[in-house]
């Protein structure tokens, strides 16, 4: 790619001194952005790793299945954790299982193509979600709930289809604060999620790999790679969840005055003191 205006851009021949200059400038602009790149890589990765050991997220001999669903932060949760795998000091295998609702226009061939191309064990699930919420979906209620129950029963099922012990989601920093912050503002609930859960059919864990990696980081890692990101097609996808998109615009604001503000929100989940705390069933100490 050449600068407009540039002598070579406009069919001049570059002088020997300028040309040198010129490839000299564009290599280490190559450098500069691959030292960049695996910076975030090894950023993102040591945050994966630091929530596995704090959380015990990953154990010897585990199967894990990884949902990818064609979306940056599942894409770069199943390499991290590939990643990770390859240079563990315990054994544990990946299966990335994609769940296709049935939404017109949903390219899984892309994703698939993808995991084939990256020697990914996978499963393909082609299913009739989108049929079924048009069935069950009461006027003007939100296709995310309903479709969010109904592939989460589905990898339960899939995960103990294939004889994995464990369920890995792509929800990040963000999706933890977001989610604290839709449960007090519009629930009355102080809750989140959490890193490591045993699932409601009782023998699936749930865990999420991504708790200490902010969104903002995931973006131009999942770019850098070319990840091949599919959009769901849901019809209301991109208006769809206004809440959590307030959120985001909150604490947006709030970020300008304190950069601190979303690390700090994370750690309080890690800080409950409940005699301050008015639920009479806590226990005050």
């Amino acid at each position: 790619m050449f600068l407009r205006g540039s002598a070579h851009a406009q069919g001049e021949h570059l002088e020997a001194p300028q040309c040198e200059f010129f490839w000299k400038w564009k290599l280490r602009r190559r450098e500069v952005h691959a030292v960049l790149e695996e910076k975030l890589y090894m950023k993102i990765k040591n945050g994966v790793g630091r929530a596995i050991a704090d959380f015990d997220l990953i154990e010897e001999g585990d199967r894990i299945a990884v949902a990818v669903s064609g979306g940056k932060d599942s894409y770069a949760l199943l390499h991290i954790l590939e990643s990770l795998r390859k240079r563990a000091p315990i054994r544990y295998e990946l299966l990335a299982i994609n769940i296709d609702s049935g939404y017109p226009g949903y390219r899984a061939d892309i994703i698939e193509e993808h995991l084939a191309r990256h020697g990914f064990a996978y499963h393909m699930e082609k299913t009739e979600h989108y049929q079924i919420i048009q069935e069950k979906r009461r006027p003007g209620s939100s296709y995310c709930s309903i479709c969010a129950r109904l592939k989460r029963g589905a990898l339960y099922v899939l995960a103990k289809q294939f004889k994995c012990n464990k369920l890995a989601l792509g929800h990040h920093m963000d999706d933890f604060i977001e989610t604290l912050l839709l449960n007090q503002f519009f629930v009355g609930s102080l809750k989140a999620m959490a890193a490591k859960m045993l699932a409601d059919n009782g023998e699936t864990t749930v865990i999420r790999p991504l708790v200490y990696v902010p969104e903002k980081d995931i973006i131009p890692f999942a770019k850098g790679n070319g990840y091949p990101v599919v959009c769901c097609k849901c019809p209301a996808c991109g208006v769809a969840d206004l809440q959590r998109k307030k959120m985001k615009e909150l604490l947006s604001s709030l970020e300008k005055d304190n950069p601190h503000v979303k690390r700090s929100m994370l750690r309080a989940l890690s800080n409950v003191q409940p005699r301050y705390l008015l639920d009479p069933n806590l226990r005050r100490n």
